[in-house]
């Protein structure tokens, strides 16, 4: 009778990998043969990779990389250990002031994956008393934590400043003791900045509290990459972020705060308190990359990664294609089909362009029931000048009256040919490509 069970579960999980598979939503890995950076190795030959977040182009820089080198040779390959126990070395100390710093906090505190960060900042600070008001739209991270919490949860649409106050009403009405406004400050899918200005008008007007997850801005969003709140030129209370992308592109996450904040993170904060301290190299390549974003240099890049997108924007839109309105590397191309996205992909790394199809749940504009798709690009700093696309203007992908996908492809990929172009792809229901920094276009 146990065996039979457990066969009936083995089945189940095949039927839902197949399932998956036949709705055109399996995620493949492919295999990079080379460090990360604007043209990586794939199936033995170099294509242009679209589809990484090096916002700066750092995960491949050579200072970056020796930086850890030398960190792991002083401090070894790790600790074995988690922080309060025997974990806690002097580049860890040193990582959390040079972040602090360059974000204009007083302390921080370093986690294993920004997830975690995310995961760990709600349950040790908000109670049952408390009350959590999160955007729609917020990353997966965020939404797994606040469900950790026991705090009253509330929702508002995505960007909405209407629903937001009208929330803050509830939970005011409600008596919630404290009140934490939750948001991304950069939208990952479709690449929406957010509007933490007005954010921050609401949280002053109603007493509350703002937690932003700058995952996708810190490092090149406003005055010298400090993020999203930068941008828009206010203040929060706690910054969420990581070392995985335009600071080096390793791993690991953080929360800057206030130093009382951030000691009762460490001593409460489950992610924190049973997870390994991060890795020595990661700490040295993060340190450097931090310097580097902070610096005279860092502000070349990012003047570049804006350029490069703004290039790239313009000229996929020239060219025909369904973009989402927006600023922000990050540009998602709508196709409004899984199996399209997926297909395009495909046929993309064909000729030698590497993206990667979003639907849901990635994808904003994505139900199971629709389920439109997307790919969501990401232009480099460091590319050089593509061949300038085909005057001709492609049809949108996925609409009724496109004759011949091919022909879609072939403008697409004109853009990017002869020379790499530094573009990374996104997520979405549609199709997204979004810009990372390692290339001048």
């Amino acid at each position: 009778m146990t065996q039979d069970m457990n066969l009936a579960f083995y089945d189940r999980v095949s039927a839902e990998l197949a399932d998956i598979h036949a709705q055109g939503l399996t995620k493949p890995e492919r295999v990079i043969a080379s460090r990360q950076g604007p043209v990586i190795s794939v199936n033995g030959r170099d294509v242009l990779n679209f589809c990484a977040n090096n916002y700066l182009g750092l995960a491949g820089d050579e200072r970056v990389t020796q930086a850890g080198i030398k960190a792991q040779e002083k401090w070894g390959a790790g600790t074995a250990s988690v922080r309060f126990i025997c974990g806690t070395l002097e580049i860890h100390k040193e990582l959390e002031r040079a972040i602090a710093d360059y974000l204009g906090f007083e302390d921080a505190i370093l986690f294993a994956a920004a997830f975690d960060a995310n995961g760990g900042i709600f349950e040790p600070l908000f109670t049952e008393a408390d009350a959590i008001v999160s955007d729609s739209l917020n990353h997966a991270s965020i939404i797994d934590g606040v469900r950790l919490s026991k705090a009253q949860r509330y929702r508002f649409a995505n960007s909405d400043m209407a629903d937001l106050e009208a929330k803050l009403k509830e939970a005011r009405a409600g008596g919630a003791r404290n009140i934490i406004i939750a948001t991304d400050g950069a939208f990952s899918m479709d690449g929406y900045i957010g509007k933490i200005d007005q954010i921050r008008a609401l949280a002053d007007q109603y007493q509350a509290l703002i937690m932003v997850d700058d995952c996708h801005a810190t490092g090149f969003l406003g005055d010298k990459g400090k993020g999203s709140f930068a941008h828009c030129g206010v203040e929060v209370d706690f910054v969420t972020g990581t070392f995985g992308k335009a600071l080096g592109g390793a791993m690991g996450g953080f929360i800057c705060a206030r130093p009382s904040v951030v000691e009762l993170l460490k001593q409460r904060a489950r992610p924190y308190l049973f997870s390994n301290a991060l890795a020595p190299a990661v700490c040295g390549s993060s340190l450097e990359a931090i310097r580097i974003a902070a610096g005279d240099e860092g502000d070349k890049l990012r003047a570049q990664l804006f350029a490069n997108a703004a290039r790239f924007r313009s000229a996929m839109a020239e060219a025909g294609f369904d973009l989402l309105p927006g600023e922000h590397p990050i540009i998602p191309v709508m196709l409004g089909d899984a199996k399209l996205a997926q297909d395009m992909a495909a046929r993309l790394l064909e000729l030698g362009v590497y993206v990667i199809g979003f639907s849901f749940p990635w994808c904003r504009a994505a139900r199971p029931a629709s389920a439109p798709r997307c790919l969501r690009p990401t232009p480099s700093n460091r590319s050089t000048p593509p061949s300038p696309p085909s005057p001709r203007r492609a049809r949108s992908w996925g609409s009724s009256d496109t004759p011949n996908r091919s022909y879609d492809f072939r403008l697409s990929s004109a853009m990017m040919t002869d020379r790499p172009t530094g573009l990374s792809a996104a997520h979405s229901t549609t199709a997204a490509i979004s810009g990372a920094t390692d290339m001048p276009i």
